[in-house]
């Protein structure tokens, strides 16, 4: 069920349930996830059926059905390569890319940046990879720099050379 949802709402059509009324939701706030909104709303009918029914067992599994199909939307919607997204701050930027670059394979970006505590310009290296480089990334920068500021975060899409093709 939860994948057929998942297609249904790829091709942009709807089964008539939550998930119409998502659309219409997003009308008015484009910016929240089609799972987001499918998510919010059988939450709230789950919640009310189990403070009217006092069916607690029913609504506990209900939410996991919810929780699945929720990520099967996104699984879908936006595939299963997950990358992550790396911002060092380090004095010893070059250092950094270049072992990098070399090791793990991946390139870097620099970005100029403004430390506003300390009023410094600093070069901010950014790098895209997959999850499992993420450790070998961390090591050769604090290996470099032990004092460097790592900032790593998720990133749902990810297109070009080494990443998904467009």
């Amino acid at each position: 069920m939860d994948f057929g949802t998942a297609i249904i709402l790829k091709v942009n059509s709807s089964t008539g349930g939550t998930d119409l009324i998502s659309y219409i939701a997003r009308e008015y706030r484009p910016t929240i996830s089609m799972s987001r909104a499918i998510i919010i709303l059988d939450i709230i009918i789950v919640s009310l059926n189990v403070f009217f029914f006092k069916e607690i067992e029913i609504g506990l599994y209900s939410a996991i059905a919810i929780y699945l199909m929720g990520k099967m939307i996104d699984i879908l919607f936006e595939g299963i390569y997950f990358t992550k997204l790396l911002l060092i701050v380090s004095d010893k930027n070059e250092e950094i890319a270049k072992q990098i670059g070399e090791k793990i394979k991946r390139g870097t970006t620099g970005l100029f940046g403004k430390g506003m505590y300390t009023n410094e310009e600093k070069l901010v290296l950014m790098c895209a990879t997959s999850r499992r480089e993420i450790a070998k990334i961390k090591m050769i920068a604090r290996k470099i720099d032990p004092q460097s500021f790592i900032i790593i975060t998720n990133s749902r899409e990810v297109l070009g050379l080494g990443f998904k093709r467009s």
